[in-house]
């Protein structure tokens, strides 16, 4: 029997065989949701000019010191500034109307609004003159060119993910294009000749596909791109074409089922096939000591232009899809998308634990293999079960298998209550009530 191989040793293995793909520079309207792959710093001021606040009077405040609403100071109105424009000067002792946002005449220092004046807001014709019924201080109702953001300030850090906010803001401080990292192009297999797609009606020992949608939704939820979903039946001739025409357009091949030892797994008969030739498939096969998804496999398919294009291959059952999606595939996503340089901005690995939380219930655990237990977060468990030193859980918070039967690799109805991995150490035999788990997040949750 082969060897099992620790969990890390095998995603070492998977990505000492990828390199970082290259990223490109795109206009803001198609940015929305890459990821920056430089730093950004501001190339003009916000606001770019100084302006008005309010819809009023531009004006200078020392020509208002004595306005009141019963002594108001009556000035002669000189132009207007609408929004766009670029006004003319102004000159001592007049006003100019302003709207909101429209840049502050030169001279002017302060801004009445309306409510303040004898005029009436909305749409007039210009007054020839203005009743200002309240003193202006200098800056009043005045945004002054840069006070958000100076040019050359900086502005959004390299790995941020563009939302419409983040792009609005790249927009006024100047960029029109940005550099982000690529987004990985994914082709998704389903092998099984029992496969039928989702709705179909079921024969005699076939099943719905679940397994192809949950892989490009998950390819999508960790930001790349599926750009093929395929099915393959039992052959390994049959197989080779499917990944063959796959891996025309993708950066990355990601296929469920076929990796165990029966006797029509296809993935393993394709490469017992092509063992020892000249072959456009090549395949390893190892164990993982971990549960669910202890069978797995990776290596690469040739393509017509001559690119070696990774793949990536999990077991079928949709659990350990699930689980090995999480610690190995996305582990390469980020390797090929550059999310995990080594220099010193470097981002941690996805599919590692980065929370800790407490078993509100305990279950047994496989001997000599990492469990990955599907769990939802719950209350506080009560009773004669909770150890007496917990108290309130020490302020961690509380998880329990989403499924009774715990990680078992078939329980694919109990998966969407999941928002996390629970990680059970190999050499732990059971887990008791109150006991630390590190939790991996689930993408989605």
């Amino acid at each position: 029997m082969a060897q099992m191989i620790p969990l890390e040793d095998y995603v070492s293995q998977v990505l000492e065989a990828l390199s970082p793909l290259e990223g490109g520079r795109v206009p803001l309207g198609r940015a929305h949701g890459r990821v920056l792959a430089e730093d950004v710093t501001a190339t003009v001021p916000v606001p770019p000019w100084t302006n008005s606040a309010m819809d009023g009077y531009a004006v200078r405040a020392k020509d208002t010191t004595d306005a009141r609403p019963q002594t108001p100071v009556v000035l002669p109105v000189s132009g207007d500034v609408p929004a766009g424009a670029a006004p003319q000067p102004l000159a001592e002792g007049t006003a100019q109307r302003i709207m909101t946002g429209a840049m502050l005449p030169e001279g002017a220092d302060a801004v009445v609004k309306v409510e303040d004046t004898d005029q009436a807001p909305g749409p007039h014709p210009i007054p020839e003159r203005v009743e200002i019924r309240a003193a202006a201080t200098p800056g009043l109702s005045v945004r002054r060119a840069g006070e958000d953001v100076a040019a050359g300030d900086p502005v959004m850090a390299a790995g941020t993910r563009l939302s419409a906010a983040a792009i609005s803001a790249l927009a006024s401080v100047g960029l029109g294009s940005v550099l982000v990292r690529p987004q990985v192009r994914v082709a998704v297999v389903s092998t099984g000749a029992e496969l039928r797609d989702a709705g179909q009606a079921l024969e005699p020992g076939t099943i719905p596909d679940s397994n192809s949608l949950l892989l490009a939704g998950l390819v999508a939820e960790h930001g790349a791109v599926c750009t093929s979903v395929a099915r393959s039946g039992d052959t390994a001739e049959a197989l080779a074409e499917v990944l063959r025409q796959a891996a025309a357009g993708a950066d990355l091949i990601v296929t469920s089922g076929g990796v165990s030892a029966g006797a029509f797994d296809p993935l393993t008969m394709l490469a017992q096939a092509q063992r020892g030739k000249e072959a456009p498939v090549h395949l390893d096969f190892v164990k993982v000591a971990m549960q669910p998804g202890k069978p797995q496999g990776h290596g690469w398919v040739l393509t017509d232009d001559g690119r070696r294009v990774p793949i990536i291959c999990l077991p079928g059952n949709p659990v350990s899809v699930l689980v090995s999606f999480t610690t190995i595939v996305a582990p390469a996503l980020a390797r090929l998308a550059g999310q995990d340089a080594e220099d010193g901005g470097a981002e941690p690995l996805p599919g590692r634990p980065v929370l800790t939380a407490r078993a509100a219930v305990g279950w047994r655990t496989p001997p000599g293999r990492r469990q990955h237990v599907p769990v939802r977060f719950t209350e506080a468990p009560t009773g004669s079960g909770v150890r007496s030193d917990l108290g309130d859980g020490a302020g961690l918070p509380w998880v329990t298998p989403t499924h009774r039967l715990g990680s078992g690799s078939h329980l694919v109805a109990s998966l969407p209550a999941a928002q996390a991995l629970a990680v059970v150490a190999a050499e732990v035999e059971a887990v008791e009530v109150g006991d630390e788990l590190p939790l991996i997040p689930l993408s989605a949750s």
